[in-house]
């Protein structure tokens, strides 16, 4: 449990953190109050990530191993 919480907490602070900028810049462009307009999204935006992350971690992680499979049992089949 603590290494999900903390998996989730670390990539929706990478995320949120890296959107937020992408964004605010795409809609507001570079200007003064860039800074303060920008961690302003962040601090609305990292909680709501970390929620999301953490709430669907398991769900997006067993869909890859399931599309993974295939690749996975091909590659534990073949002679070495």
């Amino acid at each position: 449990m603590k290494q999900r919480l903390l998996s989730a907490a670390l990539m929706s602070f990478a995320l949120s953190l890296l959107m937020t900028c992408w964004v605010t810049w795409i809609n507001l462009g570079w200007n003064p109050d860039f800074i303060r307009q920008w961690l302003s999204a962040f601090l609305l935006a990292w909680p709501a990530a970390a929620v999301i992350a953490f709430a669907i971690g398991p769900a997006v992680q067993k869909l890859s191993l399931t599309l993974l499979s295939p690749t996975i049992k091909k590659q534990e089949t073949r002679p070495l």
